[in-house]
């Protein structure tokens, strides 16, 4: 299980609970952007969405600034507006809600798992209950796992809703259809997959976002909400005695807006730093693999008091290593364990404070009893795991816990 793992010492005198890994190859590939004509839009834009959507098998890939930008556009892209309703799952982070919101949408908040933090098929159908009728679902693959996903599928087509698969954490993962490997990102059961490449995830552009679709139409959608709403497609012209010199002849300056956005684009510098991080997919997927096999073995023994999150029936590309801990049996606060754990020099965080509670959408849809939620939140601690961690930083964070929770 560990013999994979190289064995020189960790470097790191604190090991956060996430973090980049930059190799010389990133370093050159952004300083030959730097120095190239173009910082902004240019030729490595479209490399790295060809590159992105090879990796997950997906037809076109759009990229955008940030996962958050991703979110949006895809909202956008879907039509939704005021008077829209948006299942969401309660554990993730605020923009799986927020982007479909700002889009005009409200927001239904579905349960979890209490002990994998993923929406079942009947958190789904309860949220479709109570909200009576609903545009489009963005489920998460929370921590780099997916769960219910062919279920959520057909729940979501029997009541015409639309998927959006928030994959934020789950870049490299994969799961089993019809005895077929299909990729997350591939789209097999989804109409649209977003991704993030902020520094902790498991490839990084620094801040960088990307939709993965299947359909040509919905892709034009989203490149054209990357760019201010507008277009330069002639094709699309309405104004035409100001886009065109003579039929057939657009201006060469010209550009039509189509409905007012933001500026969402990403830069060459970014896809620069994706596209050699995308390269060492499959290395970092290997490593976070080894690492977390490495943790569920050393934490084994102190279940039921500490327990890794519940495994589903993917194949992980774990952007998290989460554990749920019993902090009352173990006689402290989930503060305390982590001020204890931060004085070993070891980094933890808490993924998620749940969507529904948030002051926000408290008082505007006030209190929604969702107990799995709530049940997972109050156990949640994220431990550090990236790809240069090595098992001797598995076996300290595992010491640790043991000395700090008395087990």
């Amino acid at each position: 299980m560990t013999a994979a793992l190289p064995e020189p010492e960790s470097t790191l005198p604190f090991l956060p609970y996430g973090r980049q890994v930059i190799e010389a190859d990133d370093i050159a590939a952004v300083t030959a952007a730097l120095q190239g004509d173009f910082l902004t839009t240019g030729p490595l834009v479209g490399k790295f969405e060809s590159a992105l959507a090879a990796t997950v098998r997906a037809q076109e890939a759009v990229v955008c600034s940030n996962g958050t930008a991703a979110l949006y556009i895809a909202a956008k892209a879907l039509g939704l507006k005021p008077g829209s309703k948006v299942i969401v799952p309660s554990l993730t982070f605020l923009a799986t809600a927020s982007a479909p919101h700002l889009a005009g949408a409200e927001i239904v908040f579905a349960d979890v798992d209490p002990d994998t933090g993923l929406m079942r098929a009947e958190d789904f159908e309860w949220a479709l209950a109570r909200a009576g009728n609903a545009d489009a679902v963005f489920n998460v693959h929370l921590n780099g796992q997916c769960g219910a996903i062919e279920a959520i599928h057909e729940i979501a087509r029997r009541h015409g809703l639309k998927i959006v698969d928030d994959a934020c954490h789950a870049l490299g993962t994969s799961y089993r259809l019809g005895g077929a490997e299909k990729m997350v990102g591939e789209n097999a059961l989804s109409d649209m997959t977003v991704f993030s490449f902020h520094p902790v995830k498991t490839v990084t552009m620094g801040e960088g976002g990307a939709v993965t679709v299947n359909d040509a139409r919905l892709a034009d959608a989203l490149r054209l909400h990357r760019n201010h709403g507008m277009t330069r497609d002639a094709e699309e012209f309405e104004t035409t005695e100001d886009a065109f010199e003579r039929p057939g002849h657009p201006n060469p300056w010209y550009y039509e807006l189509v409905e007012p956005g933001f500026n969402w684009r990403a830069t060459d510098i970014q896809c620069a730093l994706g596209l050699t991080q995308l390269a060492k997919l499959t290395r970092f997927a290997a490593r976070r693999r080894a690492l977390a096999a490495a943790y569920d073995s050393l934490l084994a023994p102190l279940k039921p008091a500490l327990m890794p999150v519940a495994h589903t029936e993917c194949l992980p590309t774990l952007h998290l290593y989460p554990v749920l801990i019993d902090f009352a049996a173990c006689g402290h606060t989930r503060t305390e364990v982590m001020a204890r754990l931060r004085d070993e020099g070891i980094g933890t965080q808490v993924h998620y404070y749940p969507v529904h509670r948030q002051r926000y959408y408290a008082d505007r849809y006030g209190h929604t009893d969702l107990p799995g939620a709530d049940r997972y939140y109050a156990r949640a601690l994220s431990l550090p795991f990236y790809a240069s961690m090595v098992l001797s930083d598995v076996v300290r964070v595992a010491e640790a816990l043991r000395r700090v929770l008395h087990l």
